[in-house]
């Protein structure tokens, strides 16, 4: 007998002592039988080219993150990078006509101090007007754009229209005793930029239905500039 079939035989031996003290758990313990037939899979002559197999009835840890050389954990971009230089350059071009527009109207139709401030309340409920109308025709009826609802929508429109300025006024009549004016000038500017908003989206979908109406007459639809693009 050589070393081989030595090493054969006691490898036999051994399987045939643990499948002994492994027989009686067999019926009440079902990972026992996976166990034993691993045991007699790496007790074959293959296993002097194969690595050893462990079996445990512990769960598996979870694998963590992986590793990345001791540095940060790579995530998402930064929110800065991913912003286009365009979207940022119209928002401040829209915010800076935005705020000259009402600063003008402001110089041109001042308010007498202790009257209701007229010139900011049309401000803000046009503002509301022409936001409701400016997103349906940009979210249903025009087709995809990158730089109109950044420049009209967020700048201009975000600059145009005015919350501190309508407190400001708030906050004078009431200095001044005018109670009833100050409370007209909250909830009349909340319930008229309210239906403001509500009149711009119904004049929005009345001019997406009519588009429907003539793209499905003519068979195509309207196709429009670079602006929308």
């Amino acid at each position: 007998m050589d070393m081989v079939e030595a090493d054969q035989w006691i490898r036999m031996r051994i399987f045939d002592g643990a499948c002994a003290r492994s027989w009686a758990t067999v019926c009440t313990d079902p990972c026992s039988v996976r166990r034993l037939l691993m045991r007699a899979d790496e007790s074959g002559p293959e296993r002097e080219s194969r690595e050893p197999t462990y079996i445990s009835d512990a769960e598996p840890e979870p694998r963590g993150e992986p590793e990345t050389g001791g540095g940060p954990t790579p995530s998402r971009e930064p929110f800065r990078s991913r912003l286009r230089k365009g979207v940022l350059a119209a928002v401040a071009v829209g915010g800076v006509l935005g705020g000259l527009a009402r600063y003008v109207l402001g110089l041109t139709f001042p308010t007498p101090r202790g009257t209701f401030p007229l010139t900011t309340f049309a401000i803000n409920v046009s503002g509301a007007f022409l936001l409701a109308l400016l997103l349906v025709y940009v979210l249903e009826i025009w087709p995809p754009t990158r730089y109109v609802r950044p420049f009209a929508g967020v700048g201009f429109l975000g600059a145009f229209t005015t919350f501190s300025t309508w407190m400001v006024d708030t906050d004078r009549l009431l200095g001044h005793g005018h109670y009833a004016v100050a409370a007209f000038n909250v909830f009349g500017s909340l319930f008229a930029g309210l239906a403001a908003t509500g009149l711009g989206l119904a004049i929005g979908r009345m001019a997406l239905a009519r588009r429907m109406r003539l793209a499905a007459r003519r068979g195509h639809a309207r196709r429009y500039g670079w602006w929308v693009r």
